[in-house]
């Protein structure tokens, strides 16, 4: 089993199964695995702000009997000089396991690389794996199973869209990807996928036709137009993505037994209306409280190296 969660890379296909098995178990068993890890420290790093990534976290920790510790950055010497790695060396010593949000790909990596304890990449610029393992979970309790589901994303090719293609190559669905031009994926990770689909079926499709990606589609999922960090390209985001909107219209063409799915938090009127968001096929809270059981799922996995609920 790996050490760290830096991108879905790091599960592959088994890891992510074996979470998905774990996160499924502890759902059932909720607020019960109290003893598992008692004693243990799990440190939270927020160089972003968060709602259900911190609260998530939190809650898995204290799920597994941990004590979480959450850090702003003004409350680190990161932002007065010292390094990531004296960081992580020095938060090694302290802790069980270190969730990190931030901007680049390459400070996670840099934390791994220095770090005695298991390194979760909780988000950043370029991916973003524990939201995608929610997804997923969202995914099987609906449909049971991922071969020939189709799921169609609309809106940015961003961290969350990134993270989606790489579940898709390891768990053998389709994804249909539209964007505005310019705004794809990056070819690599769609690339690296791909290859993946090949071992596992599925396929990742991209495009800028709205209608054709979502024609039969099993599951519909978008995400804000503008993320953090983005906020002055608001205005010019919502005039080139106004045709990227969901509503009840585009989630006509689905499949009549498609879900919703959002990463939330929510613009609406922005990419989702509210007859999407609030309607009967809406699954955005089940796949927000999926955050608890899969991150729980995942410090488990990544503390204690085992593939199964002992």
């Amino acid at each position: 089993m790996t050490r760290h969660l830096l991108t879905l890379d790091s599960l592959g296909r088994d890891g992510i199964l074996v979470n998905l098995e774990l996160a499924a178990h502890l759902k059932s068993i909720k607020g019960m695995a109290r003893d598992t890890l008692a004693g243990g420290r799990l440190g939270l790093i927020f160089d972003k702000p968060s709602t259900r990534t911190r609260v998530s976290f939190e809650t898995a920790a204290f799920g597994l009997g941990m004590l979480p510790i959450t850090l702003r950055p003004d409350e680190l010497q990161l932002g007065r000089g010292e390094t990531v790695a004296d960081t992580a060396r020095v938060l090694s010593r302290y802790l069980t396991a270190l969730a990190i949000r931030t901007f680049e790909q390459s400070r996670v990596e840099e934390l791994a690389r220095h770090s005695t304890i298991p390194i979760i990449n909780a988000l950043t610029d370029d991916h973003h794996p524990c939201q995608a393992l929610a997804d997923v979970m969202a995914l099987q309790e609906e449909f049971g199973d991922f071969a020939g589901l189709r799921v169609a994303f609309i809106g940015d090719g961003n961290n969350v869209c990134h993270s989606l293609i790489q579940a898709a190559g390891y768990l053998g669905f389709t994804l249909a990807i539209s964007t505005p031009a310019g705004f794809e994926p990056k070819p690599e990770i769609v690339a690296g996928a791909r290859a993946n689909c090949e071992a596992n079926g599925g396929g990742i499709e991209v495009g800028h036709d709205v209608r054709e990606a979502v024609r039969g589609a099993d599951a519909v999922y978008t995400d804000v137009w503008a993320s953090m960090g983005q906020e002055k390209e608001r205005e010019e985001r919502a005039r080139i993505f106004a045709g990227y909107r969901v509503d009840a219209a585009l989630m006509s063409l689905a499949s009549r037994r498609a879900i919703f799915l959002h990463c939330l938090p929510a613009h609406r009127g922005d990419e989702v209306t509210d007859e999407v968001i609030d309607g009967p096929q809406s699954r955005v809270w089940d796949e927000a409280e999926y955050r608890w059981y899969t991150e729980e799922a995942l410090i488990y996995q990544l503390v204690t190296g085992e593939e199964r609920w002992t």
